[in-house]
């Protein structure tokens, strides 16, 4: 009678194991390495800004920190147009988010300027980067939720994360074009802080332009203007961003009155998030 033969490498001691290997590492398309390559340079950007804000070179710092907020805003965009969006990229964003639109312009604020408050000038800047990332926190909510309100395509719930960056540094710019750091310039910088931060928690109603439609005729004047614009800004980089600021800030009353007009009220009410 013949024995039966032993299964296939029974006595290979040596070979290893297919199961033993765990799951095998499967390749990924180059694009989708793409959006979380650009996040990761907008945090390198925000934390050199850090770096540079408390090495005295204040102007660079400010270039970083808006270079840096530019990426993170971009980043998303860039993913949904290669279809290279993740889960991980989510998170990685998120969390790139909280630094480059909280924490990066209130420390390069605090060194430049607040520090001479004191400590008023850093509980100022410390409620700035709590209340940017209270507000990405609700933004993450509000975007996770499975049926939107159709008011979401045309405003914002109180100041958006990237517009709050650019606003709270608008007395460093004033500062870069010769403004002395009198106490009450200081002092004032420090409730100014205080306000940015309350206006990125608030329910404040803000024109998002995401559904606006422009007629074909006027395409491109506008396109010259922004191609103007970017030109004054490389020119006249902190007096642009001052008017820039200042102009966006006059813009948030008419916002505010156009959702009254439309819903009655003042404030964003039913939201869809628990804060």
């Amino acid at each position: 009678m013949e024995t039966p033969a032993s299964p296939p490498h029974q006595n290979e001691p040596n070979r290893p194991n297919d199961e033993a290997r765990g799951p095998r590492l499967r390749e990924i398309p180059i694009r989708l390495m793409v959006p979380n390559l650009i996040t990761a340079l907008a945090i390198c950007a925000g934390l050199t800004g850090i770096r540079l804000a408390f090495e005295g070179r204040y102007e660079l710092a400010v270039v970083m920190v808006l270079a840096a907020a530019f990426l993170d805003g971009i980043d998303g965009r860039i993913a949904r147009l290669l279809k290279a969006t993740s889960k991980f990229g989510v998170q990685m964003d998120s969390l790139a988010d909280i630094i480059n639109f909280g924490v990066a312009p209130a420390l390069v604020s605090y060194a430049f300027l607040l520090d001479n408050a004191r400590s008023p000038g850093w509980i100022a800047a410390l409620l700035y980067a709590i209340a940017a990332g209270l507000r990405l926190a609700r933004f993450n909510v509000m975007a996770d939720r499975e049926v939107k309100a159709p008011w979401q395509s045309e405003f914002f719930v109180g100041v958006p994360a990237p517009m709050g960056a650019m606003l709270v540094l608008l007395p460093v710019y004033l500062g870069f074009l010769g403004v002395e750091p009198t106490p009450f310039f200081v002092y004032g910088s420090v409730a100014y802080t205080v306000l940015i931060g309350y206006l990125l928690v608030s329910r404040l109603p803000v024109w998002s332009g995401k559904s606006s439609r422009i007629r074909r005729d006027l395409m491109l004047p506008i396109l010259l203007g922004v191609v103007l614009y970017v030109a004054l800004l490389m020119s006249y980089t902190w007096q642009v961003l001052s008017v820039t600021v200042i102009a966006y800030l006059c813009v948030l009353p008419f916002s505010a009155r156009a959702w009254q007009r439309r819903y009655g009220t003042i404030t964003i009410e039913d939201d869809g998030t628990s804060v």
